[in-house]
């Protein structure tokens, strides 16, 4: 495939639908009407997988897609490096369109271009912790030397120096993620494909384990695919979110878009018990310095959170504090009545 410089490895889904049955293409023109995956199954016997998703993934961020079991988001990251063909639509990566590859390219863009990191770990028993970390590398012939040397800087870099010669079942399941995050990143591909990859972690390990994953993407800014069933993590960890259902996209948009704006009574289910004042950042909310209210003493930067801006006026002489850019100018201010009002929900419409 034509080589395409790694900032500019963004993913494009346009027009993607997946049917499964003995003849997909016949149920191409009633998924374009409209038929519902329940209607398909009765009528017809196929599956509706996925319908209509265009997603556009920016190079060097983090989409997470996240819905519930059956929502059909594993189906869609396996589309991405096409261990699932589609029924209709597209899939480019870097402007070239994964569908339409054949096998010589595709075995091509599959070992230098996407690397993954699954649920179940998927680590090779018979393999210690170095050897498994260095495999997609082995794979793609890469001089022993280079590949222990990527492997180990990967290796300590998640944690885990001092295990290269232990076996994964004699480690825990958190230092199993490790391994398999260590892999996938040894392999230094710009596309990172992660499917539910810290779901069967215990919630501590599972926090900590989001935290690696933050650090280490602000130092190499790879494309990240997170599937993720749990709306925490998927605001911590999304620079944008799009929420499937029923094989739909029922709203996507940054965290804020999500919490302040659920598209519908699903959405509005997920968002309900979120803790807003952890998620909702001051710029959403804030009233622009040209709004009528005035400069205060106390300041808080630009994505400061809700919480951390009360905080910021609690501890200042008034009920207002002051938003500022990354060059530490005003850009806005809030007052503590406003931080109030953010903390309740509201059913404002989302824009669609």
């Amino acid at each position: 495939m034509a080589e395409v410089p790694e900032s500019e490895y963004g993913i494009e889904i346009k027009g993607l639908s997946k049917v499964f049955g003995a003849n997909p293409e016949a149920m191409v023109p009633f998924v374009e009407q409209g038929m519902t995956k329940a209607e398909m199954n009765e009528q017809h016997g196929h599956v509706l997988g996925l319908r209509d998703i265009n997603i556009s993934m920016p190079a060097g961020r983090i989409q997470v897609i996240m819905g519930l079991s059956g929502s059909g988001k594993s189906t869609l990251i396996r589309h991405i490096n096409r261990l699932i063909d589609p029924t209709i639509g597209q899939v480019l990566v870097g402007g070239e369109d994964v569908v339409k590859m054949d096998q010589t390219a595709l075995r091509a863009f599959r070992r230098h271009k996407t690397a993954m990191v699954f649920q179940k770990f998927a680590l090779l028993p018979h393999r210690t912790v170095l050897e498994n970390t260095v495999y997609g590398l082995q794979v793609q012939g890469v001089p022993r030397e280079q590949q222990v040397e990527a492997a180990m800087r990967w290796i300590e870099r998640v944690g885990l120096a001092g295990y290269e010669t232990n076996y994964p079942n004699q480690l825990s399941g958190g230092m199993q993620q490790r391994v398999g995050l260590a892999r996938a990143l040894t392999n230094d591909a710009p596309i990172l494909l992660m499917d539910e990859a810290f779901s069967a972690l215990d919630p501590l390990i599972r926090t900590d384990m989001q935290t690696v994953l933050l650090d280490i993407q602000s130092e190499i800014r790879k494309t990240i695919v997170f599937i993720t069933h749990d709306l925490d993590e998927a605001l911590r960890l999304g620079d944008r979110i799009a929420i499937l259902r029923d094989g739909e996209i029922v709203q996507q948009g940054t965290s804020q878009d999500i919490v302040l704006r659920p598209a519908d009574d699903y959405v509005e289910s997920f968002v309900r018990e979120v803790n807003r004042g952890r998620v909702i950042q001051v710029d959403a909310v804030m009233t622009p310095l040209n709004g009528g209210v005035a400069p205060s003493a106390a300041t808080v930067p630009s994505g400061t959170t809700v919480e951390d801006a009360i905080g910021a006026i609690v501890a200042g002489p008034d009920d207002v504090v002051t938003v500022t850019n990354a060059h530490g100018a005003p850009v806005g201010a809030i007052t503590l009545r406003q931080l109030a009002k953010a903390l309740i929900p509201s059913r404002e419409p989302a824009d669609h």
